[in-house]
Order: structure tokens, then sequence, then C-alpha cells
């Protein structure tokens, strides 16, 4: 019985995960979550206390997920710590050129609850992306960087405004420069 639970919500959290990629969380019903998941709204709401609950929840399922796919570019990539990061930043090249890429989840839900600042889906995103820049502090601190937890947060501002400009402008070319710039800081931090 728990493994039927556990695959309802999954259906929910995916079905959810799509439309509010797609169309936004404001634009998304619960009754458009419920019919794509294949449920009823009682289901729904047996799983979830409320649309806001769910928020949170996409949220959060999607921070494993992209500090994977960060991590996964950066161990693949052979050399030094400067093509590691090339690497990142390559990888999220390839992700937002993308005919389907809608932009950053995590930005696009906090820019619709910009005026929720205790909502748990801005606590969530406040999460993941400081999950990204402990990672990138930590990576650094291994590969030698002697202010590994300033550069960490360089980088990550680069990469989080890459993301952000490509949204508005989608032109890679953003994400081409914010990397060159990463790789120049992390270089600069080795060489120190």
């Amino acid at each position: 019985m728990k493994q039927a639970k556990t695959n309802t919500k999954e259906r929910i959290i995916d079905a959810a995960n799509k439309l509010f990629y797609l169309a936004g969380i404001r634009a998304t019903s619960v009754d458009a979550i419920a019919e794509k998941a294949g449920v009823t709204k009682r289901t729904f709401y047996y799983h979830f206390q409320s649309k806001d609950d769910l928020i949170a929840e996409y949220l959060s399922a999607r921070d494993q997920i992209n500090l994977k796919a960060f991590k996964a570019s950066f161990d693949e990539q052979k050399g030094d710590i400067a093509k590691k990061i090339r690497a990142v930043f390559k990888s999220v090249l390839k992700a937002t050129s993308h005919t389907k890429w809608r932009g950053c989840g995590f930005q696009r839900t906090a820019g619709e609850l910009a005026n929720k600042p205790g909502h748990p889906a801005m606590k969530a995103a406040s999460s993941h992306k400081k999950n990204v820049e402990a990672w990138l502090a930590k990576e650094f601190n291994q590969h030698g960087i002697t202010n590994a937890a300033a550069t960490a947060r360089q980088v990550f501002l680069l990469l989080e405004g890459a993301l952000s400009t490509m949204l508005i402008h989608h032109d890679t070319a953003y994400i081409e420069e914010a990397g060159h710039a990463a790789v120049l800081l992390v270089t600069n931090a080795v060489q120190h």
C-alpha cells in the first residue's frame, strides 16, 4: 500500500514539475495538476495540504537533480579546476540551448513569489542555491583555492547572472562570457 501511495505522490510531483515549468506556478491550477497526474483533487489533497506545499516539494525534488547535473559535468571533466568549471558552464550552455528550456525553475518560482519571502518554495529555492554555492566552495577548497568560499560565491553569481540573462535575451553568448569570467577567477585564485 505504501508503494502505491509513493507512486501517486511522485506522479503528482512529476505532473507539477512539467506544468509549473511550462506555464509557471500561478498559471497552473490544482485541477490541471490532478488531471495531468491522473488523480482526483481529493487524492491531490490527500498527498499535499495545499498547492503551496506542492510547489515547495517540486523545488526540493529539483535540488538534487540539478546539483547532480553540475557535479556530473564537473567530475567527468579531466584536468585542472579551471577546465572543470568551464565544463559546468558548457553543460549549462547546452541545457539552455534546448528549445524546451524556459529558464531556471528556481529563479522563475522566486520571481513569481517575490512578495512572499516566507513561502516554503522560497525557502526551498534558497536552500538549493546555497547547496550549489556550498558544493563549489567544497570543490574549490579541495583543489587548493585559498579563499574558496569567496571564489565560490563569485562563480555562483556568474552562473546565476548568466541563467537570468539567458532567460531574458535567449543568447548563449552571455553564458559563454560568464564561463570565461569564472575560469579567470578560478585560475587567478589558484595562483595566489
